[in-house]
């Protein structure tokens, strides 16, 4: 089986960026390789994380566009450029235009932090997800990784993980937990089942080969 080129979105620092880079490092990616991350930002760490691991990186800045359509046409030149067989959401915060999710269909990938459906959709993005799961009282949240399609968050499920609630937990420190307890650990197993080609839909919902 060749390896599967995973080009990776991000606008910030990279955490999970480099949960995958560590997962690749570790042989856990055995059918794929990060041929390219592809930044919104200038000058963000992620792009670092990336040049230190010898990864190809592309930035095309939001800024420099006045809308989502015309910066998503040149975003889908890029990845047909690279050939990409896998486009994963790592902390991107831009929401493209559906060009972009239909000519990759279940080939595109994000992780959200909280157990979708609940704190998902328009504006749950970063602290404001974990300032409504304390909100409402929850005493479990997670995440989820799930396809892109052209309903935010609302693709099929490939991976959940549940994290406890705790108390006296801010935004911030359960922002934390989730990441590490949930995030860095179902983001590159799904990638990981994509690439092993164990992933499948069937009545829009994703399972798993075993």
């Amino acid at each position: 089986m060749l390896k599967k080129k995973i080009c990776v979105l991000v606008s910030g620092g990279g955490t999970n960026l480099q949960a995958l880079i560590d997962a690749q490092n570790r042989g856990e990616i055995p059918n794929g390789e990060i041929s390219c991350v592809f930044s919104s930002k200038a000058g963000v760490y992620a792009l670092n994380r990336a040049e230190k691991n010898g990864i190809k990186t592309v930035v095309l800045p939001r800024a420099d566009y006045a809308d989502n359509q015309s910066y998503s046409r040149d975003l889908l030149k890029i990845l047909q450029e690279e050939q990409a067989d896998l486009i994963v959401y790592a902390g991107f915060m831009v929401i493209l235009d559906r060009c972009v999710c239909e000519a990759f269909p279940n080939r595109m990938m994000n992780v959200h932090p909280a157990l979708i459906p609940s704190f998902c959709g328009k504006g749950f993005y970063g602290l404001h997800v974990h300032e409504a799961a304390l909100k409402s009282g929850v005493k479990v949240t997670g995440a989820t990784v799930h396809f892109v399609t052209d309903v935010c968050d609302g693709g099929p499920i490939i991976l959940q993980k549940a994290v406890a609630v705790q108390t006296g937990d801010t935004p911030e420190t359960l922002q934390r937990r989730v990441m590490e307890e949930a995030e860095w650990e179902i983001l590159p197993r799904a990638v990981s089942l994509f690439c092993d080609e164990r992933i499948f839909i069937e009545n829009g919902n994703a399972y798993i080969k075993e």
